[in-house]
């Protein structure tokens, strides 16, 4: 039975049948991944948000997410009665779905090294995500190199990160990392947002495809978005303090 369609944003475009679900854009890195990919390679799509919940309220967001995944978690995307709720199946899915889009590099070669960091990054880095969760509205350039000083786990990540950047981009030449946007530019967007956020120091090329990747259009429309929000969820800000009742 298909699943009851949840209120969706009004902002939202259209194609066919196909939606995808999110949760805040101030904190969901996992959702940028592929909002970023849809909306960078110009595939329509219904945008349906899910907000995260505050830790004092009932969890309507769990509630919400599991009557579309059984890990109720976001992002989910719908289309024609599939529902497919991990990020990389979606991206997998949207390359094979628009195949005219290059979502993946042409080159066999090339196209198995993106896999490659794509799964790096989906499946790791986890001392980092915990250290630095995704923040689109902080930027506190002093916070980073403390807990990178304190944590060692956390640095290790992000050299292993700032290596696979430069290494890939001295392969393609940049300004991407291989040439034009793929699902990899969308996969390491979360954590170029964190650099920026936490002042997380990268070496020169990788600032460089930093910036490059901070440009894009969809990018600064999901930070513009994410801005407008106001939430503040306690769970997501372990350096700052709820703002006073104004």
């Amino acid at each position: 039975m298909r699943t009851q369609r949840l209120k969706r944003s009004n902002k939202a475009c259209i194609a066919d049948d196909m939606r995808l679900y999110i949760g805040n854009k101030n904190y969901s890195s996992w959702s940028l991944r592929p909002w970023l990919l849809l909306r960078e390679a110009g595939i329509p799509f219904e945008e349906v948000k899910l907000r995260f919940d505050d830790p004092s309220r009932p969890p309507a967001f769990r509630q919400a997410a599991l009557r579309l995944s059984p890990t109720a978690r976001v992002p989910v995307l719908e289309d024609d009665g599939l529902f497919i709720w991990d990020s990389l199946a979606i991206a997998e899915y949207a390359a094979e779905r628009f195949p005219e889009k290059q979502l993946w590099p042409k080159d066999p070669k090339k196209r198995a090294l993106a896999r490659c960091i794509c799964a790096e990054m989906h499946a790791g880095f986890t001392a980092l995500r915990q250290a630095f969760p995704m923040n689109m509205e902080l930027e506190d350039s002093a916070i980073g190199p403390r807990v990178l000083k304190e944590q060692p786990a956390t640095a290790r990540d992000l050299a292993r990160i700032d290596q696979l950047l430069e290494s890939t981009l001295a392969q393609s030449g940049g300004p991407l990392l291989f040439g034009q946007f793929t699902i990899a530019d969308a996969y390491f967007a979360p954590v170029l947002s964190r650099a920026r956020s936490y002042g997380l120091p990268l070496s020169p090329a990788s600032a460089r495809y930093a910036q490059a990747v901070w440009a894009l259009p969809a990018l600064q429309s999901w930070r513009t978005e994410g801005l407008a929000e106001h939430d503040f969820l306690s769970d997501d800000e372990p350096y700052r303090e709820r703002p006073a009742a104004g």
